[in-house]
């Protein structure tokens, strides 16, 4: 399924397709305060339809993921990293996409904080 998903001002859009079995909620120190529920996939499926010169980024303690913002709203629709194996991933906030429907999905909790 293709999805169409923004930061709240509209200056971030983008589309990812897929299908969403779970989602993720990490208790580490920027997930817990955004509220973000994850749907990984592989960062080939996330298109921007903005320029990416649009937003924002932010990385802490390790610098291994990219946590994309909006500089107009705040709002953080995704962020990029790599899985174990090097491939590339995209960490999509669905909270971001406003056709999926977050009372109904499976979610998995993370413990992030420990890692």
């Amino acid at each position: 399924m293709l999805y169409h998903g923004s930061c709240h001002c509209g200056g971030i859009a983008f589309e990812v397709e897929g299908d969403i079995g779970e989602v993720t909620r990490c208790n580490c120190s920027i997930c817990s305060r955004r509220g973000s529920l994850l749907w990984f996939v592989p960062r080939d499926k996330l298109r921007l339809t903005t320029p990416e010169s649009a937003m924002s980024t932010y990385t802490f303690r390790t610098h291994r993921i990219q946590h994309h913002f909006c500089p107009t709203c705040g709002c953080a629709p995704f962020a990029d990293g790599a899985m174990p194996d090097g491939s590339p991933i995209a960490a999509v906030n669905v909270r971001c996409l406003p056709d999926v429907d977050v009372s109904g999905l499976k979610v998995r909790e993370y413990d992030g904080k420990s890692v």
